[in-house]
């Protein structure tokens, strides 16, 4: 065993899953824009108070995952957990309130969290997320969840379903949480011990738990959608209808409530096609359209989503998706004379330069294990350079498919393998 390894809950992206990752990210960065959205990075740790505000207790995030440590100058800091306060931070703080609304803005970016680590879900992880921040209109809720939508569609992802549900505002939540209290008032005792805490800080949670003791009781729990004021009926009417419009087909579920705190109104999830466990969800998110307000702004509406990269993964390979193939190995410059190592370093540089791919090969080895290493690379073309190519200032092209040669000038060289 190594003397060291990855902290538990992290991992390595090795060479060969580098291309799905190149993948994702060039997708998602192209979808995006395609919607007019542009890139924001936000930094990898913020202050505390971003995150941990009040109101957001009774949340996993802030009671049982946030990394949080004092740096040596005595500023409370986490590393970030997830990117749409961060977001809404930056927000504020560069005056984007005064551009054009809604600012539309993604990002694909790192997080952390202390969970307990399974497949597709980690400590570190990535997500490809969007937030739509300055209007409240229902169209902006179905422009978002297209975009989602799209993303996966480029991938060439199939049969994933489209879960919906709001769950109200500050107008209406409150006599829905005294009714949701109500009801679980006498089975507390019966409730996981999250549960029970959640009871009293966080009672919309009560919904959201996977634990068993909890299962039997939400079925007969009171609706949201049966308890929404006239005005989130009509947001969320308006919503269905646009998404219908679009052909967006969807899920009505009344449970779905979304695991932050600064969510109101729209709230949705993309499953999978097959049944990945309870943490098989592809993205999702939800409007926050008092998360402004809480960090220190005027009261503005947002609404945005998250999709996790290593999660997408795990779906692309249980469908056999896969990215583009990349192109092989163009050149291999093989050197037959220790004398041609500069002579070879300076091929290299040209063919770089004309946009070839090349590996160059050690002088210190012999020829044909040379040769060699460049089938195992999986190399187009071999280049020899030994005494007679340096004194005639030439290149020996080989063609290690039809085994074909000709000596040539660098330059025809390089005319030849980049074209």
């Amino acid at each position: 065993m190594p003397q060291f390894q990855a902290p538990r809950g992290v991992s390595d992206i090795l060479p060969s899953d580098q291309p799905y990752w190149r993948w994702l990210r060039d997708t998602a960065a192209r979808v995006a824009a395609n919607f007019g959205y542009a890139e924001i990075q936000t930094p990898v740790f913020e202050h505390a108070g971003v995150f941990i505000r009040p109101g957001a207790e009774g949340t996993d995030l802030v009671d049982k995952e946030v990394y949080r440590f004092e740096d040596r100058g005595g500023d409370d800091l986490v590393l970030r957990p997830e990117g749409t306060a961060a977001v809404c931070r930056a927000y504020l703080e560069h005056g984007m309130q005064n551009l054009p609304q809604p600012v539309r803005l993604f990002y694909i970016s790192s997080f952390f969290r202390y969970d307990r680590p399974q497949a597709g879900r980690y400590r570190m992880f990535y997500q490809f997320g969007a937030e739509a921040i300055g209007d409240g209109e229902p169209a902006v809720d179905a422009e978002v969840i297209d975009l989602l939508r799209s993303f996966f569609d480029a991938l060439g992802l199939t049969g994933y379903r489209l879960l919906l549900n709001s769950i109200g505002d500050q107008n209406c939540r409150p006599a829905y949480i005294e009714k949701l209290r109500a009801y679980y008032a006498d089975k507390l005792d019966r409730l996981c011990a999250d549960c029970r805490a959640r009871y009293v800080t966080n009672p919309l949670r009560l919904l959201d738990c996977k634990n068993e003791p909890c299962q039997p009781f939400k079925a007969d729990a009171p609706k949201i959608a049966d308890n929404l004021c006239d005005a989130c009926a009509e947001h969320f009417a308006t919503v269905k209808s646009l998404l219908e419009g679009l052909g967006i087909e969807y899920t009505i579920v009344p449970t779905l409530v979304r695991g932050l705190d600064y969510y109101t109104r729209t709230a949705f999830e993309f499953e999978p096609a097959a049944d990945g466990g309870q943490q098989s969800a592809l993205g999702g998110g939800g409007r926050y359209d008092g998360l402004i307000e809480q960090l220190g702004g005027k009261p503005t509406p947002g609404i945005g989503f998250g999709a996790g990269i290593e999660r997408l993964i795990l779906n692309l390979k249980r469908q056999e998706l896969g990215p583009p193939e990349l192109p092989r190995l163009n050149a291999y410059i093989a050197i037959a004379d220790p004398a041609a190592q500069v002579r070879a370093v300076q091929v290299a540089d040209a063919l770089r330069r004309a946009n070839v791919s090349v590996v160059a090969g050690a002088a210190s080895r012999s020829l044909r294990a040379q040769l060699r290493h460049a089938n195992q690379l999986n190399a187009r073309h071999a280049l020899v350079i030994g005494s007679e190519e340096l004194a005639s200032g030439t290149v020996n092209l080989r063609d290690l498919e039809t085994s074909e040669q000709e000596s040539l000038p660098l330059e025809a060289v390089v005319l030849r393998l980049s074209h």
